[in-house]
């Protein structure tokens, strides 16, 4: 069945959240429309009620602005000016002369269609980890820094006993710190990025005391966790070893409390998995210093390069796109009439910048659905946050910027897509012998990307060793979808399941 809404909002993180109790507050019925179990995206992920997390709060940052989100899309929801609905997974934002169709799939199997009418639509479709293949990247016990974190936060469960954190960006500090106060054995935090670079954006960084305050508490937890940190340093390679039965990973953390406990989840018997990581410095250039290898014994290995917008919702609809990012107005408005976006897919930028975002974004809907101007100064903190820590993440963009040289990292064996099993031999053939100069032209030469995450985790690594630009995929849906869904897209099929 087809419910119909006023506002549709697509994600329930810090920005849609705050997109949507903004605009419910002024009179507009919100559904928010999500893929999660519950409410609060990646960054605010919960634990599910029936593990007993007694204090939850040791998991999370900023967890008195959650309790606020939350607290107020439970009022809104009780008093039926937000309808939210869970475990809905959008694949396709219709739009059409009456407004648009949200189109999702329910369900873990993600095979029940729903579809959901609005007036206007708010995109808050968060962003995705990056991740550059190296030699072992795809044993298992290598992570992504997101996934460890995630495992910890809906799940209460380690990804091992010895962990190695390592790549770039801020992402892995509270990644570091948070598996360490788990319980989780942290042997060291590899991070690629030049202290330099932070130097030469120091007014960006001045600016933003409480963002150096929340850096300082870091490094002391990592002191107090005694983790050992090697800047300007990368992951060369991911050693296997065989398993011999035994707990492989999964270790619990009890109670909100987190620390070690026994194994969840199967065992690893026989076979190979991560036993121990190469690292080795970096020169001026980017390029690995002869001599500085070392090698690490761990179990688990956390890496990541960064994050990227996920966009293909406004791809779909025609939205213009700067670089990799959803181009807004100070309205938080797309070029597409009636459709906004905020959050990570007009731009990584943190909770903070999120819940900006969604502000200003939901004041603007209420009032353009209102048939009035909107008046900024009833956004004006909210625009100054905005501006404030958009410069602030410039800054962090550029400082930490992955290694020039990676790609030198990766082996003709090393596996790029790992959905297709594509090599980076395959890759630079089809550059250097097929003549292929674009990540559109491999895909139709090798299959890299074609596997069922759509390029999402290879593009990136696709693209640098192709030596060209990442460019928007511009697929026609945002995720698989069964052939008799989309045979029977924009018929009544049945109630969503609501709060």
């Amino acid at each position: 069945m087809t419910e119909r809404a006023r506002l549709a909002v697509v994600g329930a993180g810090p920005a849609g959240l705050a997109a949507a109790i903004a605009a419910s507050a002024r009179g507009v019925h919100v559904t928010v429309i999500d893929s999660g179990a519950d409410a609060g995206g990646q960054f605010y992920r919960q634990p599910a009620d029936d593990l007993g997390a007694r204090r939850p709060q040791a998991l999370h940052h900023q967890w008195h602005t959650w309790e606020r989100l939350r607290d107020g899309l439970r009022a809104h929801i009780a008093a039926g000016r937000i309808t939210h609905l869970r475990d809905h997974h959008v694949w396709l934002v219709q739009r059409h002369l009456n407004g648009f169709t949200v189109h999702a799939l329910l369900g873990p199997e993600q095979e029940r269609p729903a579809e959901v009418l609005a007036d206007a639509v708010l995109l808050a479709t968060g962003g995705h980890e990056k991740v550059l293949p190296f030699p072992g990247w795809t044993l298992p016990g290598v992570v992504t820094a997101g996934g460890a974190q995630a495992m910890l936060k809906g799940a209460l469960v380690l990804p091992g006993r010895i962990a190695v954190v390592a790549g770039t960006g801020p992402l892995l500090l509270p990644v570091a710190t948070g598996l360490a106060a788990a319980g989780l054995e942290v042997a060291a935090l590899v991070e690629s990025a030049d202290p330099k670079a932070f130097l030469r954006h120091g007014r960006a960084f001045a600016a933003q005391p409480a963002k150096l305050a929340e850096g300082a508490q870091y490094a002391a937890a990592l002191l107090r966790h005694r983790v050992r940190t090697y800047a300007r340093h990368t992951v060369v390679e991911a050693h296997g070893g065989t398993a011999h039965g035994g707990t492989a990973d999964g270790d619990t953390a009890h109670g909100g409390e987190v620390r070690g406990g026994q194994a969840r989840g199967g065992e690893v018997r026989g076979g190979e998995r991560l036993e121990a990581v190469t690292v080795a410095a970096l020169d001026a250039d980017g390029r690995v210093r002869p001599g500085t290898e070392r090698r690490i014994a761990c179990d688990t290995l956390a890496v990541g390069h960064g994050m990227l917008p996920h966009t293909d919702l406004a791809e779909t609809l025609g939205c213009r796109l700067d670089g990799l990012d959803v181009r807004v107005d100070d309205e938080q408005r797309t070029d597409v009439a009636g459709v906004w976006a905020a959050g990570e897919t007009t731009g990584i930028g943190g909770a903070a910048l999120s819940l900006a975002e969604g502000h200003i974004a939901g004041r603007s809907i209420a009032a353009r659905l209102a048939g009035t101007e909107p008046d900024p100064r009833g956004w004006a903190a909210a625009a100054r946050s905005r501006t404030r820590l958009r410069r602030f993440f410039a800054a962090v963009d550029a400082a930490y910027a992955p290694p020039a040289r990676w790609t030198e990292l990766i082996t003709d064996e090393t596996v790029v897509c790992r959905c297709e099993e594509v090599t980076g031999g395959a890759i630079r053939e089809a550059v250097d012998e097929l003549g292929a100069g674009d990540v559109r032209t491999v895909k139709l030469l090798t299959r890299a990307g074609m596997g069922w995450c759509q390029g999402r985790m290879c593009a990136a690594a696709v693209a640098g060793l192709a030596g060209c630009a990442l460019a928007p995929s511009r697929r026609p849906f945002a995720r698989p979808v069964p052939l008799g869904v989309l045979a029977r897209a924009g018929e009544a099929t049945g109630e969503p399941e609501d709060d």
